[in-house]
């Protein structure tokens, strides 16, 4: 305590004041120096013993806070009393709260960047296995040029695929740290529908599947062009699989004072009541799902509908088909 410069100052003043108050004094009388004298050390030693309690007060606070920067946030200093050192404790409190909540947050997030590793780690050996198989069997001389040129474009089709996860997933990772931001633009529904239809019209037309389209050239809704059409292809793509040779898919919108809706619906197997919570969660595959498919692009889709104040529900029936129904809602409410 006495190797603090201010308290040194604080009781050499005090001392002081003391001194010459008690020399003054003596010009009064001895009982005004006994008086003077006693009632300047009573303060004195109530201020030394109060500064002193007070040091014990901080030095504890300092004990906390070690404990906290190690990671104890159990504790809690709170004294629920007046004064300055209650209110410091009660902010140190919070800040311990607040600190508790960003660490359970970093675990949270620790924990699905490693569960995404090992997904994406999985995701990727299946089709690196089957290249370097087959990559092992073009250097055969021997090898037929009709199997040549099937494992050639086998390799294709997985580089292609290799590809699109990787886009899939450098977009996702952009998404989440919030390094995206999304425009706010007036779309026009019908460009984004015809925009997001482009890349699906040959496989469509390879399946003979029928695509109805139903809704006012004038609807629109504010939002990003390219990443919701990102999000639709994604969704169309999802139904182009699912449908049957010669199906069906529609598309239809509308917009209200509310929200500007957009509805996609196929014929096709339709998702078992069971899957239907987990479609859009992360490397999901139901049981209908292509060998191909790696269950991201519905994640992907509500991502990118979600964080334009968006929402995207499914309803469906086994055998009947599904229905996405999206709503790019006016305002926050």
């Amino acid at each position: 305590m006495l190797r603090n410069r201010e308290f040194r100052w604080l009781l050499f003043t005090m001392c002081l004041i003391s001194l010459v108050a008690t020399a003054v004094a003596t010009f009064i009388s001895l009982e005004a120096v006994g008086l003077i004298a006693g009632t300047s050390a009573l303060l004195i030693a109530c201020s030394v013993l109060f500064t002193r309690w007070r040091y014990g007060e901080i030095e504890k606070l300092s004990g906390y806070l070690r404990q906290i920067s190690s990671g104890n946030y159990s504790l809690d200093v709170r004294d629920n009393q007046e004064g300055e050192l209650s209110i410091l404790k009660n902010d140190i409190y919070k800040v311990t709260l607040m600190l508790s909540e960003q660490s359970a947050q970093l675990q949270e997030d620790k924990m699905k960047l490693t569960n995404a590793i090992s997904d994406i780690s999985h995701q990727l050996k299946t089709p690196l296995t089957s290249m370097t198989v087959m990559a092992d069997l073009l250097s055969d001389p021997e090898l037929h040029t009709e199997k040549r040129m099937e494992f050639t474009r086998k390799i294709t089709i997985q580089l292609e695929r290799i590809g699109w996860l990787v886009s899939s997933l450098l977009k996702f990772s952009k998404i989440d740290a919030g390094t995206i931001h999304f425009k706010k633009d007036l779309v026009l529904v019908n460009k984004l529908v015809q925009k997001s239809l482009e890349p699906m019209l040959i496989p469509m037309d390879i399946k003979e599947q029928r695509i109805l389209i139903d809704g006012d050239d004038s609807t629109t809704f504010t939002g990003d062009l390219n990443w919701t059409t990102e999000a639709i292809i994604n969704i169309l793509k999802n139904c182009v699989e699912h449908t049957p040779a010669g199906g069906e898919i529609s598309i239809s919108f509308a917009e209200n004072a509310l929200f500007t809706e957009i509805i996609i619906t196929d014929n096709g197997k339709g998702i078992p009541k069971t899957e239907i919570p987990y479609i859009f969660k992360r490397f999901y595959k139901g049981k209908n799902a292509s060998e191909d498919s790696v269950g991201i692009g519905l994640a992907l889709a509500q991502s990118i509908i979600t964080g334009q104040n968006g929402t995207i529900d499914v309803k469906s029936e086994v055998g009947k088909g599904s229905q996405f129904q999206i709503k790019f809602y006016k305002q926050v409410i």
